[in-house]
């Protein structure tokens, strides 16, 4: 008995994580880190509404959180020569001390009294310039630092902590922005990303570069080995319309909890904080699926969630469709940190910066273009039916993925190699 509480923190498939010599130093800072971001969340949008001329506001809190986002995808080309052959610790250091500087430069802006909306958002894109090196960044480390069998359980702890912060952080913001206003918040995020690049800088020790030429020596060498490895194509495009099909539903929720359901502001704030809890819960429960055959768990993950959501389109009491909310939440945590397990057993270490950049780079646009898709859609169809929509259509992707894969791996013989990279990942 007296030998449990030791023998149980060490059996955890999060132990040799948290216990690693260097990354136990790298957690607190990207905690700190999340937190400060998930306080930006609010007070970006608060800013901008503030300063956004009137009658003009909706616009450019649009604007505003589009910056805050999309750059990162012309980074990824943009830099790609440049941050190629740096390693994981430097690459999510140096996405942190660009958003430091290009955040703290918005408070100063504003007690200097120059702030406007245009210089605000302009301020935003820049800071958001290497996020998707940075997120690269972040897992290439976890490749760097641990064996194969230790990423499932890593990735899942840096979703944890993201899902964490996206709780905790927005009604912090919502304190502070009525104690010292949006400003200030946002130089506490700025703050947390100096703290974070200090922790990479001091905790890690320098890592050599890789040679451009192992790296690939284009711009776009990310996509061209993406393009190349069909594994990282077919689970490109499963994401892509995943995270695509579920961006109407941001547009479609707000309007079925109002006009369908007669609710109010703090019942879609339940249903979001329902998501988020199931959120973490997932999170934390992804490190045990490191067992798992990863790409059926993958694939899996979005049948799941698409009949997880299927209560919301069907029109469901809140006493049916807010835990179904909820199960969502807990579905969706787990999906990054098994696709981005994939990832680290597809591509080599050299190659993986770039790869995890072009990953990112076409994410990051798949929400929003789903969300301006939303406008029309429940605009014809109404909110309930578009939600009923993407619930179909994310089962049915995800079936079709499903049955793609196991058409392809029917279709080789057992001693194809690719089978043998199949059942390597199992």
């Amino acid at each position: 008995m007296s030998s449990n509480p030791v023998r149980f923190p060490r059996a955890s498939p999060y132990w040799p994580v948290v216990s690693h010599p260097l990354l136990r130093r790298v957690l607190p800072g990207l905690a700190v880190s999340a937190l400060g971001d998930g306080m930006a969340l609010v007070a970006v949008i608060w800013l901008a509404r503030e300063l956004a001329p009137s009658g003009q506001h909706g616009t450019w809190i649009a604007l505003a959180m589009a910056a805050y986002t999309l750059p990162s995808a012309a980074g990824t080309v943009i830099f790609g020569r440049l941050l190629r052959p740096r390693g994981g610790a430097q690459l999510a250091g140096w996405d942190a001390i660009l958003r430091a500087c290009a955040l703290a430069a918005i408070p100063l802006a504003h007690l200097a009294g120059v702030l406007g909306i245009e210089l605000y958002v302009v301020l935003l894109a820049a800071s958001a310039l290497l996020h998707s090196w940075g997120s690269a960044g972040r897992f290439t480390l976890i490749a760097e630092l641990l064996p194969q069998r230790h990423h499932l359980p890593a990735n899942a702890v840096l979703s944890t902590i993201a899902g964490f912060a996206t709780i905790v952080g927005p009604p912090l913001a919502g304190v502070l922005i009525g104690w010292v206003g949006p400003g200030w918040v946002i130089a506490v995020d700025a703050g947390t990303f100096a703290v974070l690049a200090l922790t990479y800088r001091l905790a890690l020790p320098p890592a050599d570069s890789v040679d451009a030429q192992e790296r690939g020596a284009s711009r776009t060498a990310g996509f061209s080995v993406i393009r190349r490895n069909p594994a990282l194509l077919n689970l490109l495009v499963l994401s892509l319309w995943f995270f695509f099909l579920f961006g109407p539903v941001y547009v479609a929720m707000p309007i079925h909890i109002t006009d369908d359901l007669h609710g109010s502001a703090t019942l879609l704030g339940a249903y979001y904080t329902a998501f988020g809890i199931g959120g973490l819960a997932g999170g934390l429960a992804a490190g045990h699926l490191r067992r798992w055959p990863l790409r059926a768990t993958t694939i899996g993950i979005v049948v799941a969630f698409g009949v997880a959501m299927l209560p919301l389109g069907l029109g469901a009491p809140v006493g049916v469709s807010l835990p179904a909310f909820a199960l969502a939440g807990l579905i969706w945590a787990p999906y990054m940190s098994t696709s981005m397990a994939l990832f680290q057993r597809s591509a080599s270490v050299a190659q993986l910066p770039a790869v995890l950049a072009a990953n990112g780079a076409v994410l990051v646009l798949a929400v929003p273009l789903g969300t301006v898709l939303g406008g029309p859609l429940v605009g014809a169809l109404g909110a309930r039916p578009t939600l009923l929509l993407c619930a179909v259509a994310i089962v049915a992707l995800g079936l079709v993925a499903g049955g793609i894969a196991l058409s392809r791996r029917s279709a080789r013989p057992s001693g194809d190699p690719a089978v043998t990279e199949v059942s390597a990942s199992r």
